[in-house]
């Protein structure tokens, strides 16, 4: 194995778990897998969906960042004193119990997080936060699903603006007081979490973006897929960028102190 193989800091990417031809599925998009790879520079681990079974501290031990993946299903009503619906489906409790617990335990070790959005809403849920679900129907919001079209292209189109919170870590990133942005999601973060800060808004009032105000190290979640634009849109790349820094920094600060 070359120097530079063994150098490079590994992130997890947390995954669904899907139910396809009588087997229980750990999947994550390869769009995720290549985005980390090539956008923050760094080697991707997808985690499974084990609950019980995976010794948190230990594993981020081993690994230098976690990504929060976006996903079809919704955050379970149940993790922020909702109810289940039917019409609020489908629902990934497997994904839930360990990603919570990825959660606290990353912030905790100041491991370096990119949430996504559902993993965004993960973010604010696992600090204590609630969601607000079909947001399309709220007086005065604006429809923040994706287009109904078999292309991609269409479905994670650049959409609308966000405005960026003066003196966030968003802001800085970007460098700019407002960029433009996709949009595929029917839940959004209702009452922000203790902890979380909010870095973007939509022009309707939608949270677009949140940092963690005190994970003593990288920790933002946005609302939109910087993912898919990463090679031809500048925001998606930027942020990608961070988050490789942040956990290059990570990793060096890791091999010092061992």
């Amino acid at each position: 194995m070359t120097n530079a193989m063994t150098s490079t800091p590994i992130v997890l990417i947390s995954t669904d778990l899907r139910i396809a031809d009588g087997y229980r599925w750990h999947a994550t998009p390869q769009t995720y897998l290549d985005a980390v790879r090539e956008g923050a520079g760094v080697i991707p681990l997808a985690l499974p969906n084990l609950g019980g079974a995976l010794d948190f501290d230990a594993l981020l031990d081993r690994v230098d960042g976690v990504v929060l993946t976006g996903s079809r299903s919704n955050v379970h009503p149940a993790r922020y004193g909702g109810a289940p619906s039917a019409a609020h489906e489908p629902y990934d409790e497997d994904r839930d119990r360990v990603s919570f617990e990825l959660i606290r335990a990353a912030l905790e070790k100041h491991v370096p997080v990119l949430a996504i959005c559902r993993g965004m809403q993960e973010l604010n849920v696992a600090l204590g936060g609630t969601l607000a679900t079909e947001i399309q129907e709220l007086p005065g919001r604006m429809d923040h699903r994706a287009p109904q079209s078999d292309l991609q292209e269409a479905r994670f189109a650049i959409r609308h603006p966000v405005e960026l919170r003066e003196r966030g870590l968003l802001r800085d990133i970007v460098e700019a007081p407002a960029v433009e942005v996709n949009s595929l999601h029917r839940q959004a973060i209702d009452v922000l979490a203790p902890g979380l800060r909010v870095e973007a808004t939509a022009a309707d009032g939608t949270i677009e973006a949140v940092s963690a105000e005190n994970a003593g190290g990288f920790a933002l979640g946005v609302q939109w897929h910087p993912e898919y634009w990463y090679r031809t849109d500048p925001t998606s790349a930027r942020i990608l960028a961070a988050f490789g820094e942040a956990v290059r920094a990570h990793a060096a600060r890791q091999r010092a102190s061992r």
